[in-house]
C-alpha cells in the first residue's frame, strides 16, 4: 500500500516530468475516453541524453597515522555514516590457526556479537537497536567484514561506534553459543544434502584446489567446526582482526578531516598486530578432471571451468568483457545462444571469473533433462573451444562494453554499494580513482586486448567437470570432449553482430565484495 508521502512524492515526480516535456495539461481534454492515450502521451516525455551521464564519486585516501589504509567518500546528502572494516581473515585463513579448522572465521563471525566480558547478547542487539544503527559481521573466502551503519548525529554515532569496539575487542566466545551454531550447522548440512547445486559447487572447489585453502567451505562441515574451541576463537580474533591487518572504508555526512579522526579512533583501539602472509598458489590441472555425484532428480546439473587468475592480474578488465561476452549477458552471451536458444537444453546457462588474492575461478553451469546431459556437455565444451579458437566481433565487442558502462553506475548508486566498493579497492589494494578511471580503462579495450586474455587465461583442454545426476556415463564424455578439441576450426559458425538482438541485457546489480561463488543453476532466462 503507497503510504501518503509516497503518493505526494510520485505526483511531484509526475509533474515535472511534464512540465520537462512542454506538455499543456489544460488542453488535454478527454473528448474519447476509450481512446489510449497513454503511449503516445509517455513517448512525449523525451529524455536528454545529457540527464543519463552519471559521475563516480571522488574518493579520498586519508592519510592515517597507524598506516592503516583508509578510503573515504563525502556524501552530505543524507546524515548517515557507513563504516566498513576488511580484514584480511577470510575462511582462507582457518587452517593457520590449527590443522582441520575450517569454519573457524565464519564461526567468528556468527559469534562476535553473542556477548563480551561487560554485555551479553540482548544488551549488544538493544544498544544498536536504540540509536537506529546496523550492525554486521561476516566471513568469505578472503576477507571478514565488520559493517556499521548509523546516524552521523553525535548522539547516535558514538554509543554505536563504541559497541562496535567492544564487540571486536572483547568477544568471549561462549561454549553454549558454539553448540547453538552447531545445532544449526546441522540442519545447514541436511539443506545441502538435498541441494545439488550446493553439492556440486562444494565438490567443484575441492577439486579445483586440492589442499588449498580455498578448497573447503565457507561454513566449514559439521565434523571440522565441532572442534573449534573458545580459545581458537580468541586465538584467531588477536591474530587476525588486528589495526594492521585491516582497511577502513567511510561513507557519509562527514569531512575529511572528520572521517581522518574517525579512522584513527578505529585503528587506535584495536589491536595492532601484523598482517596476514601471503597465500600459498593452489596447482593448477593439466588434463580433464571429470567427477560424478550420484543423486536422484529430473534434472542434472553440470559445472565446468579451471582456475582463473587472480585480482591483481592486469588482464582482469579484459576478461570482465570475456565473460560478458561467453556467458554473462543473458541472450546475448554465446554460451545461451547455444544451450537454449538454439536448442533448448536450458533454461540458461552462465559463466563467471572470480578474482581474488590468489588465482580464483573461471566457470560456466546449467542444468538439463538427463537424457540431454551428454548433448548438452559436448555443445557447452564446443563454445568454448570455439570462442578460444575464433576472432573476436567487433562490434559484438563495443555493444559489451557499453552495456557494461552503462551498468557500472550500479556500483556507486547508494551510499552502502560505494562503500563496499571502497572496502574492496582498500582491500585489493586498487588505486583511489579506480571508480573515476573505470569507464577510461573499459574504453581502451580493444578486441586484440580481449582475444589475449581469452588464449592466456581460458583452457577448454583442462577443465574439471562436476555433474550430479542418477546416471553418467564418464568414458563417452572423456572421447567426446578430446574430440572436440581436435575437430577442425569451421568458418565462423558462431552468431555474428548482426545476428545479436538489439536488446542488451545488463548485470544484476550487486555489491563489489569478495562474496562466496555462488553458481547460478536452472534460473530462468531474463525477459
Amino acid at each position: 500500500m503507497l503510504k501518503f508521502g509516497s503518493i505526494i512524492l510520485l505526483s511531484s515526480t509526475l509533474y515535472s516530468a511534464w512540465a520537462s516535456a512542454d506538455v499543456n495539461i489544460n488542453t488535454m481534454i478527454d473528448d474519447h475516453p476509450s481512446d489510449l492515450k497513454s503511449i503516445p502521451f509517455l513517448q512525449s516525455l523525451k529524455i536528454n541524453p545529457t540527464q543519463l551521464q552519471f559521475r563516480a564519486p571522488y574518493v579520498h585516501e586519508l592519510k592515517n597515522r597507524y598506516r592503516v589504509r583508509t578510503l573515504f567518500v563525502e556524501s552530505q546528502d543524507l546524515p548517515i555514516i557507513d563504516i566498513q572494516l576488511t580484514f584480511n581473515a577470510g575462511a582462507a585463513r582457518d587452517e593457520e590457526v590449527a590443522a582441520g579448522l575450517n569454519g573457524i572465521a565464519n564461526m567468528a563471525a556468527q559469534l562476535m556479537d553473542e556477548g563480551t566480558e561487560k554485555y551479553n547478547a540482548n544488551e549488544i542487539a538493544g544498544t544498536f537497536e536504540r540509536v537506529g544503527a546496523q550492525f554486521s559481521v561476516s566471513a568469505y573466502r578472503d576477507m571478514f567484514i565488520v559493517k556499521l551503519r548509523v546516524l552521523s548525529d553525535p548522539k547516535k554515532l558514538e554509543p554505536a561506534l563504541g559497541m562496535m569496539m567492544e564487540v571486536l575487542n572483547h568477544s568471549t566466545f561462549k561454549k553454549s553459543s558454539i553448540n547453538f551454531v552447531l545445532s544449526n550447522t546441522q540442519v545447514g548440512q541436511k539443506q545441502v544434502q538435498e541441494n545439488p547445486s550446493r553439492l556440486m559447487n562444494i565438490q567443484f572447489y575441492r577439486a579445483l584446489y586440492g589442499k588449498h585453502p580455498y578448497a573447503e567451505p565457507i561454513t566449514g562441515t559439521q565434523r571440522s567446526i565441532s572442534k573449534i574451541t573458545p580459545v581458537q576463537l580468541k586465538q584467531f580474533s588477536q591474530q587476525f582482526l588486528v589495526a594492521q591487518n585491516l582497511n577502513i572504508a567511510i561513507t557519509g555526512k562527514l569531512h575529511p578531516k572528520e572521517a581522518l579522526k574517525l579512522s584513527e579512533r578505529i585503528a587506535g583501539h584495536l589491536p595492532q598486530g601484523e598482517k596476514a602472509k601471503p597465500l600459498a598458489l593452489p596447482i593448477d590441472k593439466t588434463q580433464f578432471d571429470i567427477r560424478h555425484l550420484n543423486f536422484n532428480s529430473t534434472q542434472a546439473h553440470v559445472i565446468l571451468g579451471h582456475l582463473g587468475t587472480t585480482r591483481f592480474d592486469s588482464d582482469r578488465l579484459a576478461l570482465e568483457v570475456t565473460n560478458q561476452m561467453f556467458g554473462g549477458s543473458g541472450f546475448n552471451s554465446l554460451l545461451m545462444r547455444e544451450l537454449r536458444v538454439k536448442r533448448g537444453y536450458s533454461y540458461g546457462a552462465y559463466s563467471n571469473f572470480s578474482f581474488t588474492q590468489v588465482p580464483g575461478i573461471f566457470s560456466y553451469s546449467y542444468s538439463t533433462r538427463e537424457d540431454q546431459l551428454i548433448d548438452s556437455i559436448q555443445v557447452a565444451h564446443q563454445a568454448l573451444v570455439d570462442f578460444v579458437k575464433q576472432p573476436i566481433d567487433q562490434k559484438q565487442l563495443e555493444e559489451t562494453k557499453a552495456g557494461m558502462l552503462r551498468a557500472f553506475p550500479n556500483t556507486y548508486s547508494s551510499n552502502a554499494n560505494i562503500n563496499a566498493q571502497l572496502g574492496s579497492m582498500g582491500f585489493y589494494n586498487q588505486r583511489a580513482d579506480y571508480l573515476t578511471e573505470y569507464p577510461k580503462l573499459l574504453e581502451k579495450i580493444t578486441a586484440q586486448d580481449v582475444q589475449n586474455a581469452i588464449q592466456k587465461h581460458l583452457h577448454p583442454e583442462r577443465l574439471t567437470v562436476i555433474v550430479v545426476s542418477p546416471t553418467f556415463d564418464k568414458s563417452t564424455l572423456e572421447k567426446i570432449l578430446e574430440r572436440n578439441l581436435i575437430r577442425p576450426n569451421p568458418p565462423n559458425t558462431l552468431p555474428t553482430a548482426d545476428q545479436v538482438p538489439k536488446t542488451i541485457f545488463y548485470p544484476p546489480e550487486k555489491e563489489a565484495i569478495d562474496e562466496p561463488v555462488l553458481i547460478p543453476t536452472d534460473t530462468p532466462a531474463s525477459t
